[in-house]
């Protein structure tokens, strides 16, 4: 089954009862037994619900994987996955990711004796210097936010196979139409499903989608036990945003495509950071293990100040100033005082995040329009 049908069949069924081509909203948090123990397949909505059941088998569908788990947030993911950790364990991390991943790794976890490395990983054999006897994690986030490296998912999982390690791949950024790291030897996928998953901005939620199954009982167990899980209103939500993920990610990486050139010809502009550039450090990797290059850029201004990244960031008509990404609707952000604030200064401005560095997501809207609104801020 190719990608585009998988968005709209892969693990759903017509309701039986009805025969609702939709799979219905089950607004409800427990379920009648017949008798103690004899039930449906279904007891308590926070251990398993049918709008959920859909969309965890048509999430696993899309990754080529055979479990998946939706939870109610990315954060929510990311905790799951960190609890499979013990205090001594080590954690090898990007340096450029989420900040709120590396807010709950380094605010929460290392309180309970986790270490973490946060290392470049462009180069990927620099992994193997951080392996010692305590490591259990290779956390890689491609492309990362906001820098847009590109990390090459199968050198860290040869790295992580060679060590017996788990190994994690952030996949937010590119969705799964545009790579599929299970298919790489990924132990563990992890989306912010809020973001292109979803694609309209009106849900927040997380998933981890996997193959193995010893590794899929424990991180089930785990959401079941600590409760993260999203509402059957959401997972529908979701549902209906993939069947359209297809088509939204061909348009967002034609205008990502366009915005790119753009961006790189104008006199204001500094650096751009997008992995479609051919000037791109892993131009060659991102061709290599994704299909296209996606919606996502950032770029600094040769003015490399606060103030001129803000009047830029204050003008835009058409690119909303906002959190996250991923949408229909074109976004800008400045990830120093939003999306990455929760990093020190010192350790963004290791990973390249200035003062004047701003995160476009490009939509879907016509790129002519898109084009204009950039180009009347930037002047």
């Amino acid at each position: 089954m190719k990608f585009g049908t998988k968005t709209i069949h892969a693990g759903l069924e017509p309701d039986p009862s009805t025969g609702a081509i939709m799979t219905p909203i089950f607004q409800t948090s427990t379920y009648v037994q017949a008798a103690p123990g004899d039930h449906k397949g279904y007891e308590y909505s926070r251990t398993q619900n049918p709008t959920r059941s859909a969309l965890q088998n048509n999430l696993a569908a899309l990754e080529n994987g055979k479990f998946g788990l939706c939870f109610s947030s990315g954060m929510g993911a990311t905790d799951a996955v960190a609890k499979l950790l013990k205090p001594g364990d080590e954690v090898i991390s990007t340096n450029d990711l989420y900040g709120g991943t590396y807010r709950i790794f380094t605010k929460i976890f290392a309180n309970y004796g986790i270490k973490f490395h946060f290392i470049h990983m462009e180069n990927i054999g620099d992994i193997e210097k951080y392996v010692n006897k305590n490591t259990k994690m290779i956390w890689v986030e491609t492309p990362t936010n906001p820098m847009l490296n590109i990390i090459d998912i199968a050198g860290a999982v040869a790295i992580g196979k060679k060590h017996n390690l788990i190994t994690v791949v952030d996949n937010t950024f590119a969705s799964p139409y545009l790579q599929n790291p299970l298919d790489m030897g990924v132990d563990i996928v992890l989306h912010s499903v809020t973001k292109y998953i979803g694609g309209h901005s009106d849900v927040v939620m997380g998933a981890l989608v996997l193959n193995d199954e010893t590794l899929a009982a424990q991180l089930a167990f785990i959401q079941n036990s600590c409760g993260a899980v999203s509402g059957p209103q959401d997972c529908f939500l979701v549902l209906r945003g993939i069947k359209t993920l297809h088509l939204r990610m061909q348009r967002h990486c034609e205008n990502g495509k366009a915005i790119a050139a753009f961006l790189v010809n104008h006199p204001m502009v500094g650096n751009v950071y997008y992995p479609g550039l051919t000037n791109h450090p892993n131009h060659a990797i991102a061709k290599k293990q994704m299909r296209d290059f996606g919606g996502m850029m950032s770029f600094s201004l040769k003015d490399n100040s606060i103030d001129a990244a803000m009047k830029v960031l204050s003008n835009t008509q058409l690119f909303s100033l906002a959190e996250s990404l991923g949408g229909v609707e074109s976004l800008i952000g400045h990830p120093a005082t939003m999306t990455h604030a929760s990093i020190p200064k010192e350790e963004r401005e290791k990973s390249g995040v200035t003062d004047s560095l701003i995160r476009l997501s490009v939509g879907v809207e016509d790129i002519e329009d898109l084009i204009e609104d950039l180009s009347n801020a930037l002047a």
